[in-house]
């Protein structure tokens, strides 16, 4: 119902006109009146009724929340009631009037109740498990499923309290330890009339003999034995699985092989104990190839009738155990093994304080280990990443025998080493060890790096990278750096001897040993022993294994960058760098694997005896410059160059060589021909060069350059030129290239090709003359005074000439010298 107007607040009046205001504005409007009014209405009325809804509900919560103000209070009522009457209780239960003491009084009682229902619950679960043990003794015999039922039941009994206790702080030891004594009881006395069973059968099969009596009857009851028995342990395998470590323990023997094997280890104590002819000491293969035969011989038997047993098994038990059962063969192996190592155990300790024992043994162990590998693919878990480490490891790194042999395979080594350079020709050249174009080592070089090979064989089949290693520097780099101190100081006392004060102090018998080829085969001595093994290292580094190793010790160092943990046993980054390779610490910086420096394992011990074959090299070198200068200082005192006279019209051939030359000639063809013989093809090309340009430079300053030349004297240097390169090359043999001596000498040809400038028709003669009679292409030369005239015009016409004459290695001021010393040019 509208109210009137009066009735209005103003606030309300105001807004009354503004919207009239607004609607009514013109007279036009006032038409549209009655349309306002109805719209007016419609909303009025639609006000109205969601002012009637919002009423009843505000009603019925008012009614809501009055009921439940009354359930509340009644609810309390009923709690004050109920508190009075414990109070009353507990005031009559504990004779006190307070109900605080009354409440810590009753505690005790609770206690008490709960420790009476805890009891409760520990009887029954003692009941179950002794009625589970009865249950399956009874069965045992006539239904033995039934039993391993039962068995296992009691056995997840005792998982379960295993695992409760951790969370019960411990607290029901003695329960959880007689319920665990009763199922492994049980277990053993299952076990035991289940082996029985087998047994039986086996006694049947005539096991282990090599003719098994094997009929389907008899197969059915072994195969039922074997099940029964591994129905039995897979239990104890999901308790085993599902151990923390249980990556790290042994493979488990699976009870079947274990009845089965027991025969076969009665028979192998019988022959390897006690004083049996068999049980000896120096012969481990005795023991190691008994257990190769027994696997070898029953291994076939198991694959063939137990792996079907095993695919079954494997199925029922699912994924998590199947590894179990994945190879009959292989799980035979594992049963076989803890006799070995029983064995071993007590072997050991007799021949610990003999070494060559305990080198045979752990060799033949090796040996034992790689033909389990390689003949069966042994492998114990089939789901591991690494292969089986093999009872090698077992012995040298978890019964820590590795540093007790280490040290006596250093000290045999070591021994066999001094043997080496002991032997009184060790220290000779070795002229059949290698081939005819390598450069020849001593005898102790080829039989210390037989020797290192031999170390290699010994220690590559281990399965620890740390030892590997060990081996490696502690051995075989020892050794490489003991034999190039001993080259080096051979070295030195070379060059002590052949200083002024070692001729002075030694006189001349001691100089005979530094002299001529004795000397020279002393440096050729340490120059072809330190290039081979330097060779035989970089072969080395190139070897599968060496490769492998240097890799898995670049994975090590990147993985410790950050750990400053040692990369192997012991040894730092540093130390092992330092016997190795400077390349180690560079993979502390790579990203990943196989990135970073380049290097090898035999990097440092290679650099130290590439450093002695350049020294040695370059001793060589200096020594056979040095002598053949003192080989030519008489030579170069000849001074009838200018007045020797032609010969006669009647001699044909080469001519002589000078007498004075006839010495040089000697040295140098005893010095090249034992060079020849002694190094390979490239470094004595690299010496002879040497040596041939150093007396190019020495004839050429004081032979060419310091003497006049008549034409005959010209014709005679080129012929002794020729004569000393034709004693090199016919001193290098076959293996020497045509001319390659006169190819050396190329700047000394080149002038005595001007020097010997035949001089026809006068000093201005223009004509191009013939050079010398008889030479080979001599009529393509011009002559001494054309060549003359252009060389002394001007530099461009000397080149000009200079290469018409095809002369490449003499400058226009050398060629220029050279012709001022023929006699006609200097008239």
């Amino acid at each position: 119902m509208t109210n009137p107007v009066s009735t209005l607040s103003p606030h309300e009046r105001m807004r009354v006109d503004d919207y009239l205001n607004d609607k009514i504005q013109i007279s036009a409007d006032l038409e549209s009146l009655e349309a306002l009014l109805t719209s007016l209405r419609a909303q009025h009325e639609l006000q109205r009724k969601q002012l009637a809804e919002a009423q009843e509900a505000l009603s019925n919560a008012t009614k809501a929340s009055n009921d439940h103000a009354e359930a509340t209070r009644k609810r309390a009522e009923a709690f004050n009631e109920q508190q009075a009457d414990i109070d009353q209780r507990l005031k009559a239960l504990t004779g006190s009037d307070a109900s605080d003491e009354a409440a810590k009084r009753f505690e005790s009682s609770i206690k008490k109740l709960r420790r009476l229902e805890l009891s409760r619950g520990y009887v029954a679960l003692l009941k179950d498990a002794e009625d589970l043990s009865k249950e399956a003794l009874r069965n045992v015999h006539s239904e033995p499923r039934l039993a391993i039922a039962s068995y296992s039941r009691l056995r997840n009994i005792v998982v379960s309290l295993e695992e409760a206790q951790p969370a019960a702080e411990g607290a029901s030891p003695h329960l959880v330890d007689y319920v665990g004594r009763l199922a492994s009881k049980l277990k053993e006395q299952m076990k035991g009339e289940f082996t029985k069973r087998l047994q039986g059968t086996l006694e049947k099969m005539k096991w282990p003999s090599k003719e098994l009596h094997f009929p389907e009857d008899l197969k059915a009851q072994w195969a039922d034995s074997v099940e029964l028995l591994l129905d039995l342990q897979t239990p104890e395998l999901s308790s085993r699985e599902s151990a923390p470590n249980h990556k790290s323990a042994d493979p488990p023997i699976l009870f079947p092989l274990e009845v089965m094997v027991h025969p076969l280890e009665l028979r192998f104590r019988y022959h390897f104990s006690g004083d049996k002819p068999t049980n000896r000491l120096e012969k481990p293969e005795y023991f190691l190839a008994h257990i190769t035969d027994l696997i070898n011989n029953f291994g076939g038997f198991f694959a063939s009738s137990l792996q079907p047993i095993f695919d079954q098994q494997a199925q029922a038990v699912g994924p998590k155990l199947e590894w179990n059962f994945y190879n009959a063969s292989h799980a035979y192996i594992t049963a076989l093994l803890p006799m070995l190592r029983q064995k071993i155990t007590t072997y050991l300790p007799h021949i610990s304080s003999h070494p060559q024992l305990l080198s045979h043994f752990v060799h033949e162990l090796m040996n034992f280990d790689n033909d389990i590998r390689e003949t069966w693919n042994y492998l114990p878990d089939p789901y591991s990443d690494e292969e089986w480490k093999g009872i090698t490891w077992e012995v040298l790194s978890k019964e820590g025998w590795f540093d007790r042999w280490l040290q006596v395979e250093k000290e045999f080594a070591l021994a066999r080493y001094k043997e080496i350079v002991d032997t009184p020709d060790s220290g000779n050249i070795d002229y059949e060890g290698v081939e005819s174009s390598a450069t020849k080592p001593t005898k102790a070089a080829i039989r210390v790096n037989d020797l290192l090979e031999t170390i290699t064989e010994r220690y590559q089949p281990l399965s620890s990278f740390s030892q590997k290693l060990r081996f490696l520097i502690d051995i075989q780099i020892t050794i490489f750096d003991q034999f190039h101190e001993r080259l080096h100081s051979a070295l030195e006392a070379y060059l002590t001897m052949t200083s002024a004060i070692g001729r002075t102090v030694q006189g001349a018998d001691g100089q005979a040993s530094v002299e001529g080829l004795a000397g020279l085969e002393r440096l050729c001595r340490v120059f072809g022993s330190a290039e081979y093994l330097e060779k035989k290292m970089e072969d080395w580094s190139n070897e599968v294994f060496f490769v492998e190793l240097w890799s898995e010790l670049q994975e090590r160092v990147r993985q410790n960058k950050d750990g400053g943990k040692n990369v192997a046993g012991s040894m730092s980054v540093a130390d092992v760098a330092s016997r190795t390779s400077p390349a180690v610490n560079g993979g502390q910086g790579t990203g990943s694997q196989g990135e970073g420096a380049e290097g090898a394992l035999f990097d440092e011990t290679a650099s130290a005896y590439r450093r002695l074959r350049l020294r040695s090299e370059s001793v060589i070198t200096s020594t056979l410059t040095s002598n053949m200068r003192s080989a030519l200082k008489s030579y170069t005192r000849v001074s009838t160059w200018a007045t020797i006279s032609s010969p006669s019209a009647s001699t044909t051939g080469p001519l002589p060589p000078t007498v004075d030359l006839v010495p040089a000639m000697q040295a140098l063809s005893t010095t090249v021909s034992f060079l020849s013989r002694a190094l390979g093809v490239a470094p004595l090309r690299r010496i002879i060069r040497q040596v041939l340009l150093s007396t190019q430079t020495y004839l050429w300053s004081n032979v060419l350059l310091k003497n006049k030349f008549s034409s005959s004297g010209a014709s005679q240097l080129e012929s002794d030129v020729d004569h000393l390169c034709g004693v090199v090359d016919v001193a290098l043999g076959s293996g020497a290239q045509a001319g390659g001596a006169k190819k050396m000498l190329q700047k000394l040809n080149e002038g005595l090709l001007i020097l010997n400038l035949k001089a026809h028709g006068s000093k201005g003669d223009d004509e191009p003359t013939v050079a010398q009679e008889g030479a080979a292409d001599a009529s393509r030369y011009p002559g001494l005074w054309v060549v003359e005239k252009r060389l002394f015009k001007d530099n461009e016409s000397a080149r000009e000439m200079l290469a018409e004459l095809g002369l490449e290695s003499l400058s226009e001021a050398e060629a220029r010298s050279v012709l001022e010393r023929r006699v006609e040019i200097g008239k």
